[in-house]
């Protein structure tokens, strides 16, 4: 069992297997961005034995089970990451900003401290912003219309390259912070801000994962239906 396991991607189990994702996050492994590796390679780049992994996979109780979410409709999806991510994460950054300056401001002499990190979620803020702002307006309409494969594709792969940006930012953001964890003699403020930071990587992961894994690759495995390509003859014989 554990090698079926091990040879599927971290995608589909953090799909298939409820309560994968917090496994993967306790072994710290990319399931969002990451989601095409299969979890023997991904556990190999960090030397660990995948039937480890595996085996806590298996472990799993079936309370920690969570909706999945690859037969319901894009519709009932988009609307479950604009209620959950995109307006979870525009309340999480101005307080996370909040608290960073602050631990800056009070704690910067201490060579712990994460100077910079203010300005780095400040930063975060502005791309997740711009990047959610293009999904309400471009993207989650089109599929919502029922739009998938082509006319859909060229947003999605915008989409998900940037999901890989937002990736490289909190690889950015565990350096600053010793993989958000604070030193032993941390103060209230100080362990507010790294529990805040926790909570936002955690959220941040899992929506990536739901549009990468689940709602993008629906849409792209959606065939072209015969008025799509109509559609794309029209465009071709036009001068």
């Amino acid at each position: 069992m554990t090698t079926d396991l091990i040879d599927q991607t971290l995608g589909n189990l953090a799909c298939s297997v409820p309560g994968a994702t917090r496994v993967f996050r306790q072994f710290r492994l990319d399931f969002c961005c990451g989601g095409d590796l299969p979890l023997s390679e991904a556990a190999a780049r960090i030397d660990v034995d995948p039937h480890i992994i595996a085996d806590a996979l298996l472990a799993l109780e079936p309370e920690e089970s969570e909706k999945d979410w690859r037969a319901e409709p894009a519709g009932q999806l988009i609307e479950y990451i604009l209620a959950r991510f995109h307006e979870r994460h525009r309340d999480q950054f101005p307080e996370l900003i909040r608290l960073a300056s602050r631990v800056e401001q009070v704690h910067g002499s201490r060579p712990e401290c994460p100077n910079g990190l203010a300005e780095h979620l400040w930063h975060m803020q502005q791309e997740l912003e711009s990047h959610m702002l293009k999904e309400e307006q471009i993207l989650f309409p089109m599929l919502q219309r029922g739009m998938r494969f082509p006319q859909a594709q060229g947003p999605i792969s915008v989409m998900r390259y940037e999901h890989q940006e937002h990736g490289n930012a909190l690889e950015q953001l565990a350096a600053l912070t010793n993989d958000i964890t604070p030193p032993a003699n941390a103060c209230n403020t100080w362990r507010a801000l790294y529990r805040g930071l926790e909570e936002m990587r955690s959220d941040l992961m899992q929506h990536i994962h739901l549009e990468n894994n689940v709602l993008f690759r629906n849409a792209e495995m959606t065939a072209p239906t015969a008025s799509d390509e109509g559609v794309q003859r029209i465009e071709v014989a036009q001068p």
